[in-house]
This record gives structure tokens, sequence and C-alpha cells, in this order.
């Protein structure tokens, strides 16, 4: 499930909560959180679709954490 970037999301992404943080590659600011499922994969790529994106790309970072930052563009 994908979790729009809020305070509370992103007290939650500081404290571990989430696994990915999901970034634009556009203007380099947070956008979301979530597991990093396939199932979030899908909902991205649904959500590329409906706003009429021509190409769905990911670039992943991963930290030293585990944690991972996906550029999204």
């Amino acid at each position: 499930m994908i979790h729009k970037h809020d305070n509370a999301t992103q007290t939650k992404w500081d404290k571990g909560g989430f696994q990915v943080q999901l970034v634009s590659a556009q203007t380099t600011q947070c956008i979301g959180f979530c597991d990093g499922s396939d199932a979030d994969l899908a909902e991205l790529r649904s959500i590329a679709e409906v706003e009429g994106a021509e190409e769905f790309s990911i670039k992943r970072k991963r930290l030293k954490t585990g944690r991972e930052i996906w550029t999204l563009g």
C-alpha cells in the first residue's frame, strides 16, 4: 500500500516503520512511502498509467539500514 507523504508518515519513516521512501525524479521531493512489495509495484504502475505516463521507471538506492529510496521517473 502506498502512503502519501505527510507529517505522520514522515515520522513513521524516521522511526523505521516503512522500508521504501518514494521520491519524484523531477523535484527530488518525497511523495510517499511503502513496504516495497510486489503489490506496491503494481499500484505504482497503475497510478502511472492512470496519469498517462509514457514510461515507468524506478531507480533504487539501498541505504546502509537496508531500507531503500525509489526515485520514480
